[in-house]
């Protein structure tokens, strides 16, 4: 739990868990106020889409996260096979060795060869669907220290299960939804010959579909009926605190940077104001909320946070409609009166173009581009990707610092 004092009295609130796609993702994410990261290794996790890290880059990552006060879980959620458990106690060791503060775990063997081989901690995969407190109970029984629970659990239901078990508790607060049963998924096995549940998903429930309604006298039609609106649960944020949900999670491994930084942003502001007011009674709220529309993202839903999700919760659009105001165009390489306002280029734009500087804590800053400049001292009036350019000195801003414009 990530602990305050407020108004003369502990309050606590749970610790913000942010994705890490990459090295570098790690950086942003804990930069933006991330208590804690996850993320995956070449191999026994479920997104071996993702960039996912190097042995060198575990090390790193690790290195970064606990000289910045923030924690680091493995992801090893795959199902696997004898062949793949072999060759899981070499990797297992070696997060021992580099002190990674839990593994991500969904099978029974994975459990097992962790507990023989390391000292790590074992946090229970939302792909186990634990949904109730006697399965929660067999779990801690068998050395599960937190359960991330099924997102069909409401948070009604996560209090009882927690006030049942005395057990850390996870939950989903932001995010892509899965139309499975806590990702209980084979669909992309049959459609791409990709095994779901060993890193291959390919998001099929996401594509469009015919259905035939011949036998009741409806015209076949096409549809994303398998696909779901994005979480959003800052608006019960306050439901997740009361019932004690000790960790807090954003979905996201693939996603990007600015997607990382600004969900790392504006829920750790929203659990640093609970801890210093008692309560959300704020403009900060619609705030926050008007922040959540500024990256790439679908309709949001609560899900099953507050009552079981219903059709309403059904993404059934065309992916083109998806919201995103927004866009990531640079990274601040350095910022110093002396030398001015350095940042690297991700999207080009143009001279006189107006963007957003992202503080790491603070407002946005606008900003005019008028002045661009080649670090030869050449001026431009358009910006190419993965070039450098230096301003003039932005107060505010600071190294590692994002920029956006819509």
């Amino acid at each position: 739990m990530v602990n305050a004092k407020a108004m003369n009295k502990k309050i606590e609130t749970p610790e913000l868990l942010a994705p890490a796609g990459n090295l570098d993702k790690l950086k942003v994410a804990i930069n933006y106020g991330a208590n804690a990261v996850y993320l995956g290794g070449l191999k026994f996790g479920l997104r071996s889409a993702a960039d996912n890290f190097t042995y060198e880059e575990l090390r790193e990552g690790v290195e970064f996260a606990h000289s910045h006060n923030a924690l680091v879980y493995v992801v090893l959620n795959g199902f696997l096979h004898d062949q793949d458990l072999a060759e899981l106690v070499e990797f297992v060791q070696f997060l021992d060795e580099i002190k990674i503060d839990a593994v991500i775990v969904s099978d029974l063997g994975v459990i097992q060869t962790v507990k023989k081989h390391s000292n790590i901690e074992v946090h229970l995969s939302t792909q186990a669907s634990c949904v109730n407190s006697a399965s929660a109970k067999l779990w801690k029984k068998m050395g599960v220290t937190r359960i991330v629970l099924g997102r069909e659990v409401s948070l009604a239901e996560a209090k009882k299960i927690k006030d049942a078990t005395d057990i850390e508790i996870e939950m989903f607060v932001h995010g892509s939804m899965c139309m499975a049963y806590s990702g209980n998924c084979v669909i992309s096995n049959f459609t791409q010959g990709r095994d779901s549940n060993r890193g291959g998903c390919a998001h099929s429930c996401r594509f469009e579909y015919s259905l035939d309604f011949q036998e009741n006298d409806m015209e076949s039609r096409k549809s994303f009926f398998m696909s779901s609106k994005d979480l959003n649960g800052l608006k019960v944020l306050e439901e997740y605190i009361k019932a004690g949900i000790d960790s807090i999670k954003v979905e996201g491994r693939m996603k990007s940077h600015l997607y990382v930084a600004s969900i790392s942003k504006i829920y750790s502001e929203a659990l640093r104001y609970y801890q210093q007011h008692g309560h959300f009674l704020s403009e900060k709220l619609a705030e926050w909320d008007q922040e959540l529309k500024k990256f790439k993202h679908r309709t949001y839903t609560e899900a099953s946070l507050m009552k079981p999700a219903d059709r309403d919760s059904i993404f059934d659009e065309r992916e083109t409609t998806e919201v995103c105001d927004y866009k990531m165009v640079g990274r601040v390489i350095q910022s110093s009166q002396d030398l001015g306002t350095i940042i690297e280029v991700r999207n080009g734009f143009n001279q006189n173009d107006w963007v957003e500087f992202l503080p790491f804590t603070t407002k946005p800053i606008k900003y005019q581009m008028e002045q661009l400049q080649l670090l030869s001292g050449d001026e431009v009036t358009r910006t190419n990707p993965s070039t450098l350019v230096k301003l003039p000195f932005i107060t505010g801003v600071e190294s590692n610092n994002l920029i956006r414009m819509s």
